[in-house]
């Protein structure tokens, strides 16, 4: 899954970028409101962390405007404005959430998480399967007919990815604009090279082939042969 994050404070920032890719989200920073609001209404974002207190154009003005451009992607306002009035107006504007700083990064993962599986309608669930496999949303933990398998933050993500598109194939633009950031270089293999290596890890001592290449077109996670 692919976030902006919208913060002035380099501190705040690196710290929030350094824990998200820890845990293989793909998250790009813009410093102040103008390039917020370019970079929201421009790229795929699944997600935006949004403060408030910005320069050139502020969080509740970027919020507004993203609105009215029609845009729906999920916002978390991330604010040293926490008083109820700020919170409602906030949420009123347009905010799926709103947590006050200072904060603990273990609560906004949570947070984040949660957002996510409302908006994929598995808000019930933390738990993706298809067929024997297994990835549980909060731990981490990927199982294979119970056997569990290892996988890197970004092998993580990349298989998320896969899961929550069973059956459909994604292009390599898709992938790239969901599990990377914009930093990516496309003209590396290095999508083809985490298939790869993700499908040794999954599919490698298994009958049924979960991952599959579609020619030309990307790939697919499928539950049937």
């Amino acid at each position: 899954m692919r976030i902006l994050l919208v913060e002035d404070d380099d501190t705040i920032a690196a710290f929030i970028r350094k824990g998200l890719r820890e845990w293989g989200y793909a998250v790009d920073h813009a410093s102040e409101g103008e390039t917020g609001l370019h970079l929201a209404l421009t790229e795929p974002y699944d997600l935006v962390i949004l403060d408030l207190m910005l320069p050139k154009l502020d969080g509740l003005s970027l919020l507004t405007r993203l609105r009215q451009r029609n845009s729906f992607v999920p916002v978390i306002v991330l604010s040293a404005k926490g008083m109820v009035g700020d919170r409602v107006k906030g949420l009123e504007s347009g905010a799926d959430d709103y947590m006050v700083k200072p904060f603990a990064f273990s609560e906004l993962l949570a947070r984040v998480q949660a957002l996510f599986r409302r908006i994929s309608g598995a808000a019930e669930t933390t738990r993706l399967t298809a067929a024997d496999l297994t990835v549980d949303l909060l731990s981490r933990e990927v199982t294979r007919a119970g056997r569990r398998v290892e996988l890197q933050p970004r092998e993580f993500a990349l298989l998320e990815y896969l899961i929550r598109n069973k059956g459909r194939v994604v292009s390599k633009t898709m992938i790239m604009e969901h599990v990377w950031d914009y930093n990516f270089d496309p003209q590396t293999n290095v999508i083809e090279a985490r298939i790869s290596r993700l499908r040794d890890k999954i599919d490698h001592g298994f009958e049924r082939k979960l991952i599959h290449t579609v020619r030309g077109a990307g790939y697919v996670l499928r539950e049937t042969p």
